[in-house]
């Protein structure tokens, strides 16, 4: 189950996700919109990761910022992060079900900072880490992000398992045509008109005497 392991690797990415607010500040990207790599070491889970490597998948993540109601979607790998204006989500890892499974579910480690006043100051903005955990599909009452303006959730993992085939594209008969003039099928294509038949000789009368 994803769930477990989840659990699994929950402590070691919470260990390399532990951070001052010094180190807050290196860790968001300096362009807004544009995902970038970051120096996260990727966790490969040994004997329980399957299917497309960890660095390979792409997470598909929502973004909403209550204030104003605006959301977008976001593709990150694990390893990248993207910047928002005083946000950034940075992805650690992403995982779903195998197909085989009864319960399906997709789930993704996922890193929220927020440039923000701490709590009951008046200091500068600084970089805070809000959030660090999985977040689940299917299952979002597991972990929630507790943050008066921001919310991220986890919407796809895209990866594949050993087994899964590549559908076949279905294609019209004028691409087939484009394709292989030769796969025209005889029935369909346009037929021109039969030849007149040539005409009967006349036979010859016999003359008047």
């Amino acid at each position: 189950m994803i769930r477990s392991r989840g659990l699994i690797c929950l402590p070691v990415l919470a260990i390399l996700a532990a951070c001052g607010s010094s180190e807050n500040d290196a860790l968001a990207p300096a362009k807004s919109g544009e995902a970038v790599s970051t120096n996260d070491k990727i966790v490969a889970m040994s004997g329980t990761t399957i299917g497309t490597p960890m660095v390979e998948r792409i997470a598909v993540l929502g973004l909403l910022n209550k204030r104003n109601g605006q959301t977008r979607d976001v593709e990150l790998k694990p390893g990248e992060a993207i910047r928002f204006d005083k946000v950034v989500i940075r992805l650690r890892a992403c995982e779903k079900t195998a197909p085989w499974e009864t319960r399906p579910d997709e789930g993704a480690f996922v890193q929220l900072l927020v440039k923000e006043r701490p709590p009951g100051t008046t200091e500068a903005e600084k970089w805070r880490n809000v959030f660090s955990g999985w977040l689940f599909k299917e299952n979002p009452a597991a972990n929630v992000v507790e943050h008066p303006i921001y919310d991220v959730w986890i919407k796809a993992c895209k990866m594949r398992f050993p087994g899964e085939e590549t559908p076949v594209k279905e294609t019209s008969s004028k691409e087939a045509v484009a394709e292989d003039p030769a796969a025209i099928d005889p029935s369909s294509a346009p037929q021109s008109p039969p030849a007149p038949a040539p005409a009967a000789p006349e036979e010859a009368r016999p003359e008047e005497g």
